[in-house]
């Protein structure tokens, strides 16, 4: 299984931690006598009965669930979502790593199906794969993850652990993340803007897989939960976070139609780079390695050598962190960067943002 690991304040994220949160709290009311002396049941205004809630998540699981599949490589497995009826579904970049092949399988049961790659979007942590043979497949339903509201009820399915076919529920705690995963073997080291905090459980499995909501519609991909640093490593209950499924059909669909990312929305200061260790043993700034030709930081006279320590006075100690604060940019907007040259001089260039490429 894959491990993807991002930083947030102190928190570190790594797609396969988390803890089940208990289920969203409910009251019976107490009965009414009635005219005759007889009690009679009634619900206190916006109170919602635990049978409603019952129900409402066997229909939510009952809808969606037959559109998730597990996605087995020879590394390891995740989960997908199916985005159309010609075969095509939509997971994390980690899930498929290096694969172009991989196994699909359905929870509704039947053979593994094939499938191929076709196209990876690292630096989204998105992909699109498509099975040989589409017959019998139920594409989900994606819903539009900009109307999402802080306490929103939400489920996560997948196949955490192997165990498919997988549900746990929770609300979404927050919008508007920005999330890293760092570079590595099992990771394509994707900044995620926007991303969805929720309490659901995510573990190793539901990468790639749906979040949710009430009305069976899709609104995230689950893809990182987190752990604590300060216990060791350890689980943190209730921090997972999700692609927003605007972005995910976004990218899908570019995908399917040009087999390849045409527009990422997304910034790109055009450098590739690593983070610099400083004399003190702590973080000091991210070391140019390459500069893309014709790139904005090309233009403003970034050269391999320097070392980037600042963004519109927001410190960039890490790649990580200079990641994020790009994030918050869009293609053409103007930023001023501190850079380090090689003989210790300290410059401030302004950079007009280009668009981050898809591979």
């Amino acid at each position: 299984m894959r491990v993807i690991v991002a930083s947030v304040a102190a928190v570190v994220l790594l797609a396969g931690c988390g803890s089940r949160p208990s289920s969203p709290g409910a009251t019976t009311p107490m009965p009414t006598p009635t005219a005759t002396g007889s009690p009679t049941a009634t619900a206190s205004p916006g109170v919602v009965q635990p049978q409603a809630l019952e129900a409402a998540y066997e229909k939510v699981i009952t809808e969606v669930l037959p559109s998730i599949v597990q996605i087995n490589t020879k590394a390891g497995l995740g989960s997908g979502v199916i985005f159309d009826t010609a075969g095509h579904i939509v997971t994390n970049a980690h899930v498929v790593g290096q694969a172009t092949e991989m196994n699909v399988t359905l929870p509704t049961g039947g053979a593994a199906r094939t499938a191929k790659l076709v196209k990876s979007f690292s630096a989204g942590d998105l992909a699109v794969i498509k099975v040989d043979d589409p017959t019998g497949l139920r594409p989900a339903r994606f819903g539009d993850s900009s109307k999402l509201r802080v306490g929103q009820i939400v489920l996560a399915m997948g196949n955490p652990l192997g165990l498919s076919g997988s549900v746990t529920n929770g609300i979404v705690s927050a919008v508007g993340r920005t999330v890293t995963e760092p570079q590595n073997p099992g990771s394509p080291g994707a900044t995620i803007s926007g991303a969805i905090q929720t309490s659901a459980a995510i573990n190793p499995g539901n990468s790639g897989g749906a979040l949710v909501d009430l009305n069976g519609q899709v609104i995230g991909i689950p893809t990182l939960a987190a752990t604590d640093p300060e216990l060791g490593g350890g689980a943190a209950p209730g921090i997972g976070f999700a692609i927003p499924s605007n972005t995910a059909t976004d990218i899908a669909a570019q995908i399917v139609k040009d087999g390849k990312v045409t527009n990422s929305h997304r910034a790109a200061l055009g450098i590739e780079g690593s983070t610099v260790i400083g004399a003190n043993g702590r973080p000091s700034g991210v070391g140019v390695a390459t500069v893309q030709k014709g790139g904005g930081a090309e233009k403003a006279g970034v050269r391999a050598g320097d070392v980037i320590t600042k963004i519109n006075d927001t410190p960039t100690p890490t790649m990580a962190e200079l990641a994020e604060a790009v994030a918050a940019f869009k293609p053409g907007d103007q930023v001023q960067i501190e850079v380090v040259r090689a003989d210790g001089a300290r410059e401030r260039l302004t950079v007009t943002l280009g668009e981050l490429q898809g591979e």
